[in-house]
């Protein structure tokens, strides 16, 4: 559930100008046009959330997966409920990271659920119950196991486009580099033999290095667009799963 901060003054206090709140990340990257959008700050935090996204979410699945595994084998014994109840405690701490980390870099405001209800008995065994009846665990269990091939895929999409993307646009700049230091007359697009023949072709007129960096450059611009499909998918499973 989306939530908003309002402000509200004191009954004493004389009447001031409204507060206007300061604008999220989301509706930041509404307003970045086109042309500005590959060099604005909220892309730039959008590709910082995918790529630290990689590494979190190898450790919330290997955390999820792993203590799921342990209380599942101990489920014949009583020692499965307090190994499944931490499990449960820590999804929904991972949760709470990934809403506020949701709100620094994506602008995604989601409230909290509501706290695990205490159980009527104050005994050991029946707060691990009540926790393995906590809805909210249960989904931020799923976030982590759920989000994981999700994420590895966005990472490789973003680190492949952003380095082809730029790595083309620039080629100009550096194409001197392979007649100079590595000894071909510009970039080798292929060089090999079949059937006796040799078939190679490179970059070498103005024209070719020209094509090849505007080609680059629409990478470019477009990549603001795919990141911001990327972490939508993000975006709606931080609200179906952890709020």
């Amino acid at each position: 559930m989306s939530t908003s901060a309002l402000s509200y003054g004191s009954a004493s206090a004389p009447a001031a100008a409204p507060v206007v709140p300061a604008a999220p990340v989301a509706a930041e990257a509404e307003r970045v046009g086109f042309w500005r959008a590959p060099f604005a700050a909220v892309t730039y935090r959008e590709i910082g959330y995918v790529l630290a996204s990689m590494p979190i979410a190898v450790v919330g699945f290997l955390f999820a997966v792993g203590l799921f595994s342990i209380g599942v084998t101990l489920a014949i014994t009583v020692l499965g409920l307090p190994v499944l109840a931490g499990l449960l405690a820590g999804a929904r701490g991972l949760g709470a990271a990934e809403r506020r980390r949701a709100a620094r870099k994506l602008g995604l405001e989601v409230a909290a659920p509501a706290p695990v209800a205490k159980p009527h008995a104050a005994v050991f065994w029946a707060a691990q119950r009540a926790r393995l009846g906590d809805a909210a665990g249960w989904r931020a269990f799923l976030f982590q196991v759920v989000m994981f091939p999700w994420r590895m895929v966005s990472f490789v999409v973003t680190t492949s486009v952003l380095l082809v993307g730029w790595a083309l646009a620039l080629l100009p700049a550096y194409n001197w580099v392979f007649p100079h230091y590595v000894g071909w007359p510009g970039y080798r697009v292929y060089d090999f033999t079949s059937g006796g023949a040799h078939h190679q072709y490179y970059l070498t007129s103005p024209f070719q290095l020209a094509a090849v960096s505007l080609a680059g450059l629409l990478i470019v611009f477009l990549t603001p667009k795919l990141l911001r499909a990327l972490t939508n998918v993000d975006r709606a499973a931080v609200r179906g799963l952890l709020g």
